[in-house]
């Protein structure tokens, strides 16, 4: 009988400190998704239907990850929860509301209110004419505002600028100096293509650590699943949304049907970038590499909430699945997402060290203000629920294709996760700076300045489950429960540890 691989989970390694000059505070956590798509913090929100919708993939954007909204949703509804990030957070507004000088003050004001603006730019056959504001309107009353909008707006003198010859700062400046509020945006045509705002500038230096387009939007990605109306035409929808990336997400991505789906969508929009999964051999990541997805995402099983190791016999313990494929990975050139299994921020480490260029998270995310699952109060705690893609309400919901299930089927369901519920955090923002200060904890520890580094240079112990024990908080009852630690004795009901 043939030697049988050992292979290992995160709980079964440590990293080897060494020698280091090199402060937490000092390290570069900037890493890629893809090739084309840098992140400034190496985590990815998963695409669950109790972690990642527009709030959430808002806020890790903000931190500098990303977050991929997921497809328990209609076409419509993920398009809409992708147009919500994109448009949420950029200096300048494209494609603004406007209106024509034809128009009545009255439909203007009507406007202004439904899109809470206090100004629109006016024009005549997308030529820009001049911009009414809330001041233009504020003492027309009565039948005056039947009036024609041509009549009251402001024409003369208009600030405008090209895009191409303007940043943020020499915006505000702009802006401060001729006392106005609005500053529109025309391309060589003299046609409107975006509107400036304090408002907005502000907004955008709020968080200089996000995740952005060359727009200066914030970054989304989403998830898809196989076929033509939840592969192709899902795929088609999101990109006309302009999308970052698009995810094939599937229980078992070395498949044929994800195989073809990524093959078909590369062949009709050969620059979006596609990431597929989810994976845990080289012979995976190989096949679908060579239909040319630009990152790989690796995890089956390892999740808190998937059954599908027990359930079906299959998987790879994680750490290892890691390191095996990202062998293949550096030898073509291809990023690689470890998705799952992720319980502390030394995991985040173990991954990145295993040859993972981010990771992308549910539980530690489920709990927070921001992820979309209901909140729960229970013996006087409150928690958020939180459930596996694969369990029996999120496959009925519309997520049993990951499963190559049908929703629709006379047949019963089997799950291959389950529905729970995790405790209540608070804002996602905390939970992200504990993540990554443990994570730059490590890559001092380990002498690293960045995540590069880190890949290339860690060393890793195997341990026992005495040592797994020993390092854990033991021999003390712990009264006083921190952000960035839980820990429950196997085999302990929440009663026996209360």
């Amino acid at each position: 009988m043939k030697k049988m691989e050992v292979c290992y989970s995160f709980d079964d390694i440590l990293l080897l400190p060494a020698h280091s000059n090199i402060l937490p505070c000092d390290t570069d956590t900037k890493t890629y998704l893809t090739n084309n798509i840098e992140l400034n913090i190496p985590l990815v929100s998963s695409a669950m239907d109790t972690v990642t919708e527009s709030d959430f993939a808002i806020t890790i954007a903000q931190h500098g990850g990303i977050g991929c909204i997921h497809k328990n949703l209609s076409i419509e509804e993920q398009v809409s929860e992708v147009k919500r990030v994109k448009e949420y957070e950029s200096w300048i507004v494209y494609n603004p509301i406007t209106i024509s000088p034809n128009k009545t003050v009255a439909e203007a004001i009507l406007l202004m209110r439904e899109h809470n603006y206090s100004g629109i730019p006016v024009v005549d056959q997308h030529k820009l004419v001049g911009i009414l504001t809330n001041r233009d309107v504020k003492f027309i009353e009565g039948r005056g505002i039947n009036i024609k909008v041509s009549e009251v707006m402001t024409k003369d003198k208009l600030i405008t600028v090209r895009e191409q010859e303007v940043d943020s700062t020499s915006a505000m400046r702009l802006l401060h100096a001729n006392r106005i509020e609005k500053l529109l945006v025309i391309d060589e045509n003299s046609c409107c293509i975006g509107l400036i705002t304090v408002k907005d500038i502000e907004k955008y230096n709020r968080y200089p650590n996000s995740c952005k387009d060359s727009k200066g939007r914030l970054r989304v990605a989403a998830a898809i699943g196989t076929g033509k109306k939840d592969g192709i035409e899902r795929c088609e929808a999101l990109i006309g949304k302009e999308i970052d990336a698009i995810i094939v997400d599937t229980a078992h991505g070395h498949s044929e049907n994800v195989i073809n789906t990524i093959k078909e969508i590369k062949a009709m929009y050969p620059n979006i970038q596609l990431v597929g999964g989810n994976i845990a051999t080289k012979e995976a990541a190989e096949a679908l590499i060579d239909v040319g997805v630009d990152a790989v995402k690796v995890g089956i099983g390892p999740g808190s909430i998937c059954t599908t190791r027990i359930v079906t016999g299959v998987g790879v313990p994680q750490f290892s699945a890691i390191q095996n494929i990202a062998e293949v990975c550096k030898a073509r050139k291809i990023r690689l997402i470890a998705d799952g299994g992720i319980k502390c921020s030394g995991d985040i480490a173990k991954a990145i060290a295993a040859g993972a260029d981010s990771v992308m998270i549910g539980s530690l995310f489920a709990g927070t203000n921001e992820s979309p699952g209901e909140v729960i109060t229970c013996n006087g705690r409150t928690y958020k629920s939180y459930r596996g893609m694969g369990s029996i309400s999120a496959m009925k919901r519309g997520s049993a294709s990951r499963y190559f299930q049908n929703k629709d089927s006379k047949l019963k369901l089997v799950p291959q996760g389950v529905e729970g519920k995790v405790p209540f955090k608070g804002p996602a923002s905390e939970v992200i700076h504990q993540l990554i200060g443990g994570l730059q904890a490590a890559m001092g520890y380990t002498g690293n300045r960045n995540i590069e580094e880190m890949r290339k240079n860690c060393k890793f112990i195997t341990i026992t489950a005495s040592g797994l024990r020993e390092s854990h908080a033991h021999d003390i009852v712990i009264t006083q429960n921190d952000l960035n630690y839980t820990y429950q004795i196997p085999n302990s009901s929440v009663s026996d540890l209360e």
